[in-house]
Parts: structure tokens; C-alpha cells; sequence
């Protein structure tokens, strides 16, 4: 694998916007090593992305926005405050992995403005980012905005075709530690491409704004997509991140290699999953098959591929709503997240710290999540507070968890029969 080698640069002074304080495009003394509208039918996420860990202001005489340290213009380019949780997310994994890999190339292959380029290189310390937007019209934005990191040798620009530029990539051997996919819709198309411009053992962060999708209101256009038929249930926008995980699951195994989750997240209308690309294959058939969902009693179950034709619900032998294939394995990688938090906390991002514990938590729970209020409309009971009912969950030696999808919302290893018991128990007390 070809490197190229990147001159690095003496830190310089940065300036501060006077209104928020956000540090402007200028490089930051290197770290020592050591809801909008929800598909039809589901309910709306409840996030912990509503406050950011350092103010955004917009300064309208100059032009100019702020997000964490960076300082850039917009321009005809699309740009959607409300999502910066994902990109501190990336951000703060993009730092971990230079941390524990001692280097880091950024391949931003929908750059729009550029402010992930520009925060990969202020706030992770890329060695080197290639920021690339298919619409030739940024390129002048793109140059602006980052401007003293090409001027420092650390960044570059490209206006290429995504897959034109993953094969490039491939055939000059130019891999890259991260590759940021943010793209509008259906990320399937680029699955088979981007994985050839990524090196064994990086990080490969997709988006999908196709909701609809693969939450089951559209089960046809996922089948398309994907190969996968989505079914509408309540737990529907989790699936919708299994649905890209497994896809990017199923590309992976056809090179003999696999895929493993680092995290996954939905905000408003925004899914996005970080997986790391390694060897050898990561699929089975028991990490990659069906979930099953009784309309009847609310129960969920994982299907493995044998048994489709014989599933049933064992509250009456009764049919169960089928979908997938999709990924059944762990959504996060605690070890990891452990990490971010620590580096969060490092930043005194408290927000990003309190949804990573969160993230955590979640992590060995079951595919599927109750919503709280479906919880009430089945027992005709009105709820306890959701920690009280967590808590009590595990004091029966039950896993629970809040549901980092919708806060509103539990992971359990309890059925549904068992909550509404646990809840109704906890309401004859009071």
C-alpha cells in the first residue's frame, strides 16, 4: 500500500468569532499520541442531538457559520445545522482512530462546503484530507473554505464522479483511513465502490435519507436498493440502520472480507452508520437474517434463514410480519465508543459524552426496541417514568436500556407481556 507523505506545519494562532468563539480555519496545536417528518406510521424519533457542545451562531455580515473549530462559508451549497451530532460523531472517531493508528487520510467524497474536510483536519488532526464534490460548481467554494489546509500541504480537491473516484483511488493504490459518504438518499449505489478506496482496517462512514425505505413504507424501492423487503413496525427506524449495515455487510463478504460496526444513529431524517473494513468475513447466518414481528402481542424474534417457512409467534402459533435480510448483530462497538467518550469528555463535549454512555449501554441489547407508548396502549395502563421501569426491568435480571434511536422508546431482553407486567407493578405501588 502507497502512501503518500505529507509535509506537517508549525501550529498557528487561531481567531476566534466574536460571537461564539469558534476557532477559524486554522490549524490546532497537534495532540500529543497516547425530528422532521418520520415515515408513515413510525413514530418520531426523540434525540439526544438537540444541543450542541459548542454554540453555533451564524455571522450574516461576514457570511461566514461556525461549527466546533471551524470557520466557512455555504454558498449555493447544502448544509443542515441540525445534523452536526453525526459529524461530531465522526469527528471524534476520526480522532480516536489517528490516536490508536498514528495517522489519518480523510477521503470526503461528497464535500458540498466542506466543513467535515475542515473538521477532520482541525479537530481530528488529519494528516491529509481529499475533499471531492461531483458538482464542479464548489470547487471555488471548496478552495476558499480550505484554503490554509491546501496552503499547508494537508488538503486537497477533486471534482469527480464517487465511483470514478473510488476506482482511481483502488488502481494508484491511494488508500484512504476514512472515507465519508454523505449522500443524499440510498447510499446502496456506492457500497460496491467505496469499500476499493479504503484501506483494510479503516473506517468507512455511510448515509442513507432514504427513511421511507428502509423503514417499510416503501418496501419495494428497498428491495431494489438493497435486495431487502422492509416491513413497517414500531421498532422500524433501528431496522433501517440494519438494512444499510447488512448491504454494506453483503459487499464486503463478496471481496472475502468484512464489516464491523463502530456505531449507528438516526437524527430527524438522517441515518448514519461508521463501520471499519477488516479481514476476514464478519457475515453468518446468525448475524445476518430475518426479524419477525407478532402484530398480535407486540413480541419481536430474530428468524435465521432455515426456518422462514416454519416461523411462528409463540404467544398463539400465528403468523409473523418477516423483514429483512438485515444485520442482527451489535449496532456499536462499546470499545470503541468508550473511547469517543473519553475524548468528548477531553473536549468538554458533554452532550456527545452523555449520548455515547447512552450508545453504550444499547449495545448488547436485542435488533428491536419497545416504544414506550406502545407499551401503555397494550396493557391499557398509563406509564411509569422510563428509568423506573428501566431499573426495574434489570432488577428482574433483564437488559434495558434507553433506545438511543428514540429516547421514548426501550431495548430489552423482556417481552412485551413482561414489561406491561413490570409497569403495571410499578403503578400499584404508587
Amino acid at each position: 500500500m502507497v502512501r503518500t507523505q505529507f509535509a506537517r506545519i508549525t501550529p498557528q494562532l487561531a481567531s476566534e468569532c466574536p460571537k461564539c468563539h469558534a476557532i477559524a480555519a486554522q490549524p490546532a496545536e497537534p495532540r500529543k499520541r497516547s425530528r422532521s417528518l418520520s415515515p408513515k406510521g413510525v413514530a418520531r424519533s426523540s434525540s439526544y442531538s438537540m444541543r450542541s457542545p459548542v454554540t453555533h451562531c451564524d455571522d450574516s455580515t461576514a457570511g461566514l457559520h461556525h461549527e466546533g473549530r471551524a470557520s466557512f462559508r455555504v454558498g449555493d451549497a447544502f448544509y443542515r445545522p441540525t445534523t452536526r451530532v453525526v459529524r461530531d460523531l465522526g469527528v471524534l472517531a476520526a480522532a480516536v482512530y489517528r490516536d490508536r493508528v498514528g495517522h489519518l487520510r480523510v477521503l470526503d467524497a461528497m464535500a458540498g462546503c466542506g466543513v467535515r474536510s475542515l473538521r477532520y483536519w482541525l479537530e481530528s488532526h488529519a494528516d491529509f484530507v481529499r475533499a471531492n464534490d461531483g458538482n464542479p460548481d464548489m470547487k471555488a467554494l471548496l478552495a476558499e473554505n480550505l484554503q490554509a489546509a491546501i496552503a499547508a500541504g494537508r488538503a486537497g480537491i477533486t471534482v469527480e464522479n464517487a465511483h470514478r473516484l473510488f476506482l482511481n483511488c483502488y488502481s494508484q493504490q491511494d488508500f484512504y483511513d476514512l472515507v465519508d459518504i454523505d449522500s443524499f438518499g440510498t447510499p446502496a449505489q456506492y457500497l460496491g465502490t467505496a469499500l476499493w478506496a479504503t484501506c483494510l482496517g479503516g473506517l468507512l462512514y455511510l448515509t442513507s435519507t432514504d427513511g421511507r425505505a428502509g423503514t417499510g413504507n416503501l418496501p419495494r424501492r428497498a428491495l431494489q436498493a438493497y435486495g431487502v423487503y422492509t416491513r413497517l413496525h414500531p421498532a422500524a427506524h433501528e431496522q433501517a440502520l440494519r438494512v444499510l449495515i447488512g448491504a454494506a455487510q453483503r459487499q464486503a463478504a463478496g471481496l472475502d472480507r468484512g464489516i464491523e460496526p463502530v456505531f449507528a444513529y438516526f437524527t430527524g431524517s438522517t441515518y448514519r452508520v461508521l463501520v471499519r473494513y477488516v479481514s476476514p468475513r464478519v457475515l453468518t447466518p446468525q448475524n445476518y437474517g430475518f426479524l419477525g414481528y407478532c402484530r398480535r402481542c407486540g413480541n419481536y424474534t430474530r428468524v435465521a434463514w432455515h426456518r422462514l417457512g416454519r416461523s411462528r409467534c409463540a404467544c398463539d402459533g400465528g403468523d409473523l410480519t418477516h423483514s429483512g435480510p438485515q444485520w442482527l448483530g451489535a449496532l456499536h462497538n462499546p470499545e470503541w465508543l468508550q473511547a469517543m467518550q473519553q475524548q468528548a469528555i477531553a473536549w468538554g463535549w458533554a452532550d456527545r459524552a452523555t449520548l455515547l454512555a447512552a450508545m453504550i449501554a444499547e449495545a448488547d441489547c436485542p435488533p428491536w426496541f419497545f416504544p414506550l407508548g406502545e407499551i401503555g396502549k397494550r396493557g391499557r395502563i398509563d406509564l411509569p417514568k422510563r428509568d423506573r421501569l428501566l431499573a426495574a426491568l434489570r432488577d428482574r435480571g433483564y437488559r434495558a436500556a434507553t433506545a438511543c434511536v428514540d429516547t421514548q422508546a426501550i431495548k430489552t431482553d423482556a417481552d412485551m407481556q413482561v414489561c406491561v407486567e413490570v409497569a403495571r407493578s410499578l403503578l400499584d405501588r404508587e
